[in-house]
């Protein structure tokens, strides 16, 4: 399981466009739409093969008669940093040690992006949606390798919860970058820029 990427949400593309932009000095670039699940980003590049995803309903699409991945129908307030996607070699196999909890597969493409997805029935991910969401990229290409480089690297992600110890033994996760602290469920991201440190949360 290795950090994939980290996603931003908020209830228009505009407003998460805007925390990213804000809070690293640094723009994005344009995404593209998620048909199946009616909802649109915009991405950024970060280094060491590590991207930043700006995602929200697109209110162009219709609505589909199943919960949005990333809880985005039950999303309120500010854009925030809402969820850290982690990538696995085999997603049927990662999502069935989990038996369901983290969601079954989703196949889903973008352009010459392929790639499956563990989603759970209710939208929702464990651990008050602090769980990583567990992805499998499909074929030779990977988002990361068609952005410019925004010259941010990730230094730190913090994953906040209750119970995070028990997510952090879990999960397994060997990433010096990745961090778990007991407390109210968050995450928050700490990168350097080229206008020096910077945090999103």
């Amino acid at each position: 399981m290795i950090l994939d990427h980290l996603a931003v949400a908020a209830t228009t593309l505009e407003e998460a466009r805007a925390l990213i932009g804000a809070a690293l000095g640094v723009a994005l670039q344009p995404g593209g739409k998620h048909t199946h699940f009616g909802t649109h980003n915009h991405l950024l590049g970060l280094a060491d093969g590590l991207y930043l995803e700006a995602i929200a309903i697109d209110p162009d699409a219709p609505k589909p008669n199943f919960p949005r991945w990333f809880d985005l129908d039950a999303f309120t307030g500010p854009a925030r940093l809402s969820n850290w996607i982690c990538r696995v070699d085999d997603l049927d196999l990662a999502l069935s040690n989990r038996s369901g909890a983290v969601g079954t597969r989703v196949d889903l493409s973008r352009g010459d992006l392929r790639w499956g997805m563990g989603v759970p029935q209710s939208g929702r991910l464990p651990y008050d949606n602090m769980h990583p969401a567990l992805i499998q990229w499909q074929g030779a290409y990977h988002p990361a390798t068609k952005l410019a480089q925004s010259g941010c690297t990730l230094r730190r992600l913090v994953v906040a919860h209750p119970f995070a110890l028990t997510l952090q033994d879990e999960l397994a996760i060997v990433d010096p970058r990745v961090v778990f602290e007991p407390g109210s469920p968050a995450l928050m991201a700490e990168f350097d820029t080229p206008h020096g440190p910077r945090t999103l949360q």
